[in-house]
């Protein structure tokens, strides 16, 4: 039966657009710290990946206390204080490229850190609380909006898939707007994308701001709160603590395959920035077709089969990929300010990367889901955590990135296989519940 607060979805389209639209601006905001890369890195060896783990740490600070903002201020107060707070950081990104980079602030190895890329990094943070906070209303207020059940979910999968298209579209305007990655490539190259996203912030503050957001009658923390002083919480189930371990792998993964795949495409001598930002733009086509294809089989096939098929395909795809000799090329399609939209030569070990984005689609709702079975009272809490565990996706990245300056580009995806494996065995042997003596209700 539907919860009798939930408003007559007839009437709720305009709240319904506008989740949407918020849920496509949390891919569009990640996915330039990456990109964004190409442009630091030509400064700073050590700095590729650096500006997507600031992005990605906000999650680690801002996870819970988001959670407890909702409970407190509501669904739409804290939509408004995101929308707020990710305009203000795409403006400290902007304002970097205003800086002189005359003034050092400090060096690392040697090597002097300029003032821009100090404020920089501290926009990419300011991003990160944004995504994070958005992130914590988007996917219960869908639900809601769409009364739970099957119709709840729909509307997930729905802004999902808008999710992967802003994921696509990002690091190919990105790559556009830079062209050819050269000594004078600076982020006044990408200005006109940060206002547009400052545009977009701002057009989406006024629609929330004048369109009436139902509130659950009972928030997620109240519910969290009644497990207060008890014996057990979330993290006395062993699948939730092993969910968490995969959720923080497999952010990792998703955002590592195609940031890594950018940067070798933007150092190969045959393609460049344009060209990795259209290569690296069509893993997040495939991650919003393989979401749609999951829409469409998950009332037939059991989340743990899909994850573990996922998985294991993923795994031979990278191992294909490191294997392939680099000098075997395909055609894949890219762009450049030149020619336009065309086919370029790139190595064959690009198009196995990007075919991940198949097997990455389904892989943080399967985790989740798995992970927060049988919970009942100590889901709120474990959706917290989970949020958190976001953060590995500036993580490891960044490791990989190191990995790939010691041994090589493909070299470094070793670890994305490693972090695949645990996923696989948490598909088929980690998630399972063994802890269903504990009270949930």
């Amino acid at each position: 039966m539907d919860n009798p607060k939930t408003p007559n979805t007839k009437l709720a389209i305009v709240p319904v657009i506008a989740m949407f639209f918020m849920f496509a601006m949390i891919s569009f905001v990640t996915n330039m710290a990456a990109p964004f890369g190409n442009i630091w890195k030509n400064n700073y060896e050590w700095s590729g990946m650096l500006g997507n783990l600031m992005n990605f740490l906000a999650y680690l600070i801002m996870g819970i206390p988001a959670g407890k903002l909702m409970s407190r201020i509501g669904y739409k107060k804290t939509a408004l204080w995101a929308l707020g707070v990710g305009f203000v950081g795409m403006l400290v990104q902007y304002l970097s490229s205003l800086v002189g980079a005359e003034t050092a602030t400090f060096s690392v190895g040697g090597q002097p850190v300029m003032l821009n890329f100090i404020i920089y990094l501290l926009g990419a943070f300011i991003c990160g609380f944004c995504v994070c906070m958005l992130n914590t209303v988007v996917n219960p207020m869908l639900n809601l909006l769409g009364g739970g059940g099957n119709r709840g979910n729909q509307l997930i999968q729905t802004g999902g898939t808008l999710n992967s298209l802003t994921g696509t579209l990002t690091p190919l305007l990105v790559g556009a707007l830079i062209g050819t990655v050269t000594e004078r490539t600076a982020m006044s190259d990408v200005a006109p994308l940060l206002f547009i996203a400052m545009g977009v912030f701002a057009l989406a503050f006024l629609v929330i701001l004048f369109v009436a957001i139902p509130e659950p009658g009972q928030t997620g923390a109240a519910r969290t709160a009644a497990t207060d002083g008890k014996k057990y919480s979330a993290w006395s189930f062993r699948h939730l603590v092993l969910g968490v371990v995969a959720i923080f792998f497999y952010v990792g993964i998703e955002v590592g395959i195609p940031a890594e795949l950018n940067f070798y495409l933007t150092d190969d001598p045959l393609c460049g920035a344009a060209i990795g930002g259209a290569v690296a733009a069509i893993y997040w086509l495939l991650m919003m077709v393989g979401r749609a294809a999951s829409a469409a089989i998950s009332g037939k096939v059991s989340t743990r089969a899909q994850l573990s098929t996922v998985a294991i395909a993923a795994i031979a795809l990278v191992v294909v990929a490191i294997l392939m000799p680099s000098d075997i090329r395909v055609s894949m399609p890219g762009y450049s300010v030149e020619n336009g939209f065309q086919m370029f030569q790139v190595p064959i070990s690009a198009l196995f990367l990007v075919l991940c984005g198949l097997c990455t689609s389904l892989m943080w709702g399967t985790i989740f889901n798995l992970s927060v079975e049988g919970l009942g009272r100590y889901t709120e809490q474990a959706s917290g955590i989970f949020m958190m565990m976001v953060v590995g996706g500036g993580v490891m990245p960044l490791i990989q990135n190191a990995i790939a300056g010691a041994v090589g580009y493909m070299g470094s995806y070793w670890l994305v296989v490693a972090m695949l494996a645990y996923i696989l065995f948490y598909a088929l042997a980690g998630s399972k519940n063994v802890n269903t003596d504990i009270p949930v209700e």
